[in-house]
């Protein structure tokens, strides 16, 4: 008996100097560096547009994969003031961006052009449903059909924001409200 209680007496002591242990606090988590994004295709004016003849319907020319543009993590600890970087996105007949366009680029400097950079980068690997143009007829008994179909090239133009707050980055496709 005398046995049992001094081995709980030694099992409390040891649970309660297992319960002083400590160990190190772990260092808090560092800022995340992704980029959230929203889509919206602005049209500059003068923007040309394919005119339609009697008979010709166009459907496709939709985006079904956007990849976000990652904010540039070197710039992350600066955390500049907003940045915006207008881009025309040329898109193949097969619905493939084949070329993006941004103007003054020649003349950007570092910073600039790696939010540049960001913008090729994801909007490269955009995919788009193909630009398809149907020509309609009717036949002798007055039922339409398709006659003839082509695909066609086209191109888009959006507005990237880049924006940090506290290490904390943003990206969107929106044009920002003044």
């Amino acid at each position: 008996m005398a046995m049992t209680r001094l081995k709980c007496a030694w099992g409390g002591l040891l649970l309660t100097l297992v319960g002083c242990a400590t160990t190190p606090p772990l260092p808090p988590p560092s800022p995340s560096a992704t980029g959230e994004a929203s889509w919206r295709a602005v049209a500059p004016p003068g923007t040309a547009r394919y005119q339609l003849a009697l008979g010709e319907v166009s459907s496709g020319g939709t985006p079904f994969q956007r990849v976000t543009p990652v904010y540039p993590p070197n710039l992350l600890a600066s955390c500049p003031p907003p940045q915006e970087v207008p881009a025309l996105l040329v898109v193949d007949g097969k619905g493939m961006v084949s070329e993006v366009r941004v103007a003054g680029e020649g003349q950007a400097d570092g910073s600039r052009r790696a939010f540049i950079a960001a913008v090729r980068t994801a909007a490269a690997q955009w995919q788009f449903n193909p630009l398809q143009i149907n020509r309609w007829a009717a036949d002798a008994d007055g039922n339409s059909h398709v006659v003839d179909s082509e695909t066609k090239p086209f191109s888009l133009a959006y507005v990237f924001r880049f924006a940090c707050h506290a290490g904390q980055s943003t990206v969107s496709a929106a044009a920002a409200t003044p």
